[in-house]
């Protein structure tokens, strides 16, 4: 027996089929996104049913990511700093600006707040003094290479002392996503990049 349907239901079922069409395409693209590591797995989908962490990220930087290296020949600061050193980090930079980065090129396990991943950067400088410039005017940057990301927030750098890192600049920076990050330090003439991978 045939039943007879109105035209406005007819239309209703039209758009909700439509609909779920949609939604599929959606979830289509976040399976094929997670297949590839170097895809941004951290974006948000339009789909709520489909849930994407962070942690899919692999802990080592994989090839596309161009993970600062010690410089050849390596550099090494100038007095007191040269006999300083920390463990598992190289010296990175010139007199003019350094820092200090992670022989694997990996930071991971950052503190997680709001904001992203919580790191402290240290910087030094010849000549830069502690006690005469509590607030250098450092300027910190940060964009993510290997998928679209909010650019790193940095706090404005203040200064740093102790007996295992001399007289250094300090800012704080969160990173709102893991990645390959590449990160810029300006401050008076001179400024300094790197690349890092920042892991689960």
């Amino acid at each position: 027996m045939l039943r007879k349907y109105s035209f406005s239901f007819l239309l209703m079922i039209t758009v909700l089929m439509a609909g779920c069409t949609t939604t599929a395409a959606s979830q289509s693209d976040v399976v094929k996104a997670l297949a590839d590591p170097t895809s941004t797995a951290l974006a948000e989908t339009s789909s709520p049913n489909v849930s994407v962490t962070e942690e899919a990220l692999p802990h080592d930087p994989p090839a596309s990511c161009p993970v600062t290296t010690p410089q050849d020949p390596v550099f090494v600061p100038p007095s007191p700093y040269d006999s300083l050193g920390f463990e598992g980090v190289f010296w990175y930079g010139s007199n003019s600006l350094w820092t200090a980065l992670p022989n694997d090129g990996v930071w991971w396990g950052l503190p997680h707040n709001p904001s992203g991943y919580t790191q402290k950067l240290f910087w030094w400088r010849e000549g830069y003094v502690w006690t005469e410039e509590p607030e250098p005017d450092l300027i910190v940057t940060g964009e993510r290479l290997d998928a679209p990301a909010p650019p790193l927030v940095s706090s404005k750098g203040t200064n740093a002392y102790a007996a295992d890192i001399g007289s250094a600049m300090l800012v704080g920076v969160d990173f709102p996503t893991l990645g390959c990050w590449k990160i810029t330090g300006k401050y008076a003439d001179a400024d300094l990049s790197f690349v890092i991978w920042v892991a689960p």
